[in-house]
C-alpha cells in the first residue's frame, strides 16, 4: 500500500462518444485485474478512514481495497458483500466524488482513490469466477411482505433472507427493479445486472409478484393479516412541474415519463405515447444526474440539439462531476444562471422558454447561496421539446391512509427507527427521507430489515 506518490489515479475507459452515441450500452469500461490491484495499491489505510464515514452503508471500503491490492479476490467480494445488496451496481450509479472519494485523504494533490470502479471489478470478476452473494440456510417461520421493488426494497430482502426470514415482494411495474430498471439508462446501468440481483433473490427463496399494485389488485388488510412485518418501499416517483404558465402543452414532458418510455422501448415493448425528440431542439430544465440521463438520452434519440437549463452555476450543481463531462462530451450545451418564467406555446405546443437570468446571493438556512431575479434579464429560448428534471415528490396511495400510518406535511412516511405508526409496518427510501440516492435507500433498506428482524424474532 501506500504507493499514491508513485502511481496517479486513474479512471475506467470510456467507450469513444461517437460510437457509444449509437447505442444505449454502459460507457464505461470494468477495470482489470492488474489496474484494480495497482489503484487499490495507493490507498493510504487511514485510522479513521473518512471515506467509510461518509458512505451511506459505511463499507468497509479500505478492507476491500487491502484484499484487492493483494489479489485476494475472494475476502474483497465477501467484505464488499458484507454492508452492500448490491455493490457492482452501486460502484456504477453512486455520485463518488460526493461521497467516499469526495472525502479521500488523497484528494489534496494527489487524487483520490478510484473506490467505484474498484468496487464495480471486484464484485464482476468475482461473479465471472463463479462467486455469488450468500444467504442464510437455516428458514424461520417468520414471513415479511415489502412492498416496492426499488433500490430499498432489493436492499430489505437481501438482509432479510441472509437471516433466514421469508420475503414475499409486490411490484405495481411490469419488471423488478424500480429506479434501477426504468429511471436510470442503460449508459449508466446495464439492466441485466438488475436482473442478475433479482434472480440471486428468488433463488434464495424471495417470492416476487409483479404487476401488483397493493390497494388495487390486492388489499393491505391483507399483509398486515398474512405476514409477521411489511416494508414500504415505494420511492417518491412522482414529477414536479414548474408551477407556470404554459406547462400543459403536449410537447412538455416530466423526465421520470421521459425515461421510463424509452427503456420500455428498449425492452421491446409496446409504448404508448412514445415521446420522440428526433431532430428537435430539446430543453432540459434541472441540474441533477436525472436531467443529465435525460440529456444524454435525448442525445441518443437523435435529437437536433440539447440544452440544459439550470438556475443557479456549474460549480452548484447537484449531481456528479463525471455526468456533467459525460453530457458536455456528447454535445450538451448548459445555460446557466437562468429560471423559467413562463412558456411560449402555439396551438397547445410549446414553442420556447421565457427565462429570466438569475445571480447568486447571501447563503440561506440550508447553507446555499439565494438566487435571486435579473429585473430586465427575460429572453426565450427555443424548444421544440421541453423536459422537466426538477426532482421527485410523494406519491400518497390510499393505503397508507386506510393502515393508520402517519404521513408528514410532504406526504413522506412519518418513521421511528424506521417503524411507522402502524407498528407492524416498516419504511424506507424515498418514501420516507424524500427523493435521495440509490446509496440512501440502500441503506435504508438494509437497517430497516435490522429493525424488523429484531422486532419479530
Amino acid at each position: 500500500m501506500l504507493n499514491f506518490t508513485e502511481i496517479d489515479r486513474a479512471n475506467p475507459r470510456k467507450r469513444d462518444v461517437l460510437v457509444r452515441l449509437k447505442d444505449y450500452d454502459e460507457v464505461y469500461e470494468v477495470f482489470g485485474r492488474n489496474k484494480s490491484s495497482e489503484q487499490s495499491d495507493r490507498c493510504i489505510q487511514c485510522a479513521d478512514p473518512y471515506c467509510h464515514s461518509k458512505c451511506p452503508l459505511h463499507n468497509f471500503i479500505p478492507a476491500w481495497l487491502k484484499k484487492t491490492s493483494e489479489r485476494d479476490l475472494e475476502l474483497a467480494f465477501a467484505l464488499s458483500n458484507e454492508t452492500s445488496p448490491f455493490p457492482e451496481i452501486l460502484g456504477k450509479i453512486c455520485p463518488h466524488d460526493v461521497l467516499c472519494e469526495g472525502e479521500c485523504t488523497l484528494n489534496e494533490g494527489h487524487g483520490a482513490v478510484a473506490i467505484g470502479a474498484i468496487e464495480t471489478h471486484i464484485n464482476e470478476k468475482a461473479f465471472k469466477a463463479g462467486m455469488k452473494p450468500r444467504f442464510g440456510n437455516i428458514k424461520t417461520d417468520k414471513k415479511v411482505a415489502i412492498v416496492g421493488s426499488g433500490p430499498s426494497g432489493i436492499s430489505a430482502a437481501t438482509f432479510l433472507l441472509r437471516k433466514g426470514i421469508n420475503v414475499v415482494m409486490f411490484e405495481r411495474a411490469d419488471k423488478a427493479g424500480g429506479l434501477l430498471t426504468y429511471g436510470i439508462p442503460g449508459f449508466k446501468l446495464d439492466k441485466k445486472a438488475v436482473e442478475r440481483r433479482i434472480d440471486w433473490l428468488l433463488e434464495a427463496g424471495m417470492e416476487l409478484h409483479l404487476n401488483v399494485e397493493i390497494g388495487k389488485d390486492k388489499s393491505f388488510a391483507e399483509l398486515e393479516s398474512d405476514f409477521d412485518a411489511v416494508f414500504i418501499g415505494i420511492g417518491a416517483t412522482k414529477g414536479q412541474y414548474a408551477g407556470i404558465d404554459g406547462e400543459n402543452s403536449s410537447n412538455v414532458h416530466l423526465a421520470v415519463d421521459y425515461l421510463t418510455k424509452i427503456q420500455q422501448r428498449n425492452f421491446g415493448q409496446d409504448v404508448k405515447d412514445f415521446i420522440d425528440v428526433t431532430d428537435k431542439k430539446v430543453l432540459v430544465i434541472g441540474g441533477g444526474d436525472t436531467a443529465m440521463d435525460c440529456i444524454r438520452s435525448s442525445a441518443r434519440e437523435g435529437a437536433k440539439s440539447v440544452k440544459c437549463l439550470y438556475r443557479r452555476n456549474k460549480v452548484n450543481m447537484p449531481g456528479s462531476k463525471k455526468e456533467v463531462i459525460n453530457s458536455e462530451e456528447e454535445g450538451a450545451e448548459f445555460i446557466f444562471n437562468v429560471s423559467p418564467v413562463s412558456i411560449e406555446t402555439s396551438d397547445n405546443l410549446a414553442t420556447g422558454i421565457n427565462l429570466i437570468r438569475t445571480q447568486l446571493g447571501e447563503a440561506d438556512e440550508s447553507g446555499r447561496q439565494r438566487v435571486t431575479n435579473i429585473e430586465g434579464s427575460e429572453y426565450v429560448e427555443d424548444a421544440d421539446v421541453i423536459i422537466y428534471a426538477l426532482g421527485f415528490a410523494h406519491e400518497a396511495p390510499a393505503f397508507l391512509k386506510d393502515a393508520n400510518i402517519e404521513l408528514n406535511a410532504w406526504g413522506g412516511l412519518v418513521t421511528n427507527n424506521f417503524q411507522t405508526s402502524n407498528a407492524k409496518v416498516y419504511a424506507g427510501g424515498d418514501c420516507e427521507r424524500g427523493a435521495h440516492l440509490a446509496v440512501t435507500a440502500a441503506a435504508d433498506g438494509r437497517d430497516a430489515a435490522k429493525a424488523i428482524i429484531k422486532a419479530i424474532s
